[in-house]
């Protein structure tokens, strides 16, 4: 993935990326969201997610949007750190990927914040890295009591027959936006949705998805000495075409 520096400002909020390596690098909140010729997926989720952790930063988050290219594929991010300073990188987007390959994350829970997102992304690099080597691309983090959580860079979702499920609201994570725009597609089709707490194992026989801004869903092909998935032959390529279709000018 390729960065490049930003030539707008705003009241000096923005910084030139190669300032990066001279600030604290502690992050106290950050968004992500991939933007395609100037179109996004619920870009309003993604500011109010990241205002909620950084309130001041109203004219900042503006005048990020406003730095966004119009032509091209694009997956910026927008930082507070822990010294205040806010800090927007324009990156151009990686290939988006169609399939996961998902392994569980048998350490100690790495997160410190598990609601906010920001704090522990570096984290959440460390245990994606640390599964590739079994030839997985997402590392899924269970709670205290072995029940699916999230992945490091995705929200979880699975299909009980025409039935949306994913984790209880009371596990702690990130608020995909992603996910919660899967969801809600779901129920505005009249489909039904359900919270469960389920353990890798009880997802044996079900069409798995990891969802994220930037892939949008993926399948989970396999899950590396875990359960058996299946796919709906037809149902993801309709899927991501919905969320496709929700994108919106930015």
């Amino acid at each position: 993935m390729s960065v490049t520096s930003i030539s707008r400002w705003h009241e000096d909020a923005l910084v030139p990326l190669e300032y990066c390596d001279m600030i604290d690098t502690s992050m106290v909140a950050a968004d992500s969201w991939f933007v395609s010729d100037g179109r996004a997926l619920a870009i309003g989720l993604h500011r109010e997610r990241f205002l909620e952790n950084a309130p001041e930063a109203e004219s900042f988050w503006d005048a990020s949007i406003a730095a966004i290219p119009s032509q091209g594929d694009w997956f910026p991010r927008v930082e507070k750190h822990a010294n205040g300073r806010l800090l927007f990188r324009l990156r151009t987007a990686p290939e988006r990927q169609r399939a996961a390959v998902l392994a569980t994350w048998t350490g100690p829970d790495p997160r410190t914040r598990p609601s906010v997102k920001g704090p522990d992304l570096d984290a959440m690099l460390r245990i994606r890295t640390a599964v590739q080597p079994l030839g997985a691309s997402e590392a899924v983090i269970l709670s205290e009591d072995g029940f699916v959580v999230e992945g490091a860079y995705s929200g979880l979702l699975w299909w009980r027959g025409d039935i949306l499920c994913g984790p209880p609201a009371d596990l702690a994570r990130v608020n995909s936006v992603t996910s919660r725009s899967a969801l809600t597609l779901a129920a505005a089709l009249g489909l039904d949705t359900h919270e469960e707490a389920v353990t890798p194992e009880e997802l044996d026989g079900t069409e798995l998805w990891a969802l994220s801004a930037l892939h949008g869903i993926r399948i989970a092909t396999a899950w590396v000495d875990g359960p058996e998935l299946a796919e709906q032959p037809g149902r993801l390529a309709t899927w991501r075409a919905r969320l496709d279709a929700l994108r919106r000018e930015i």
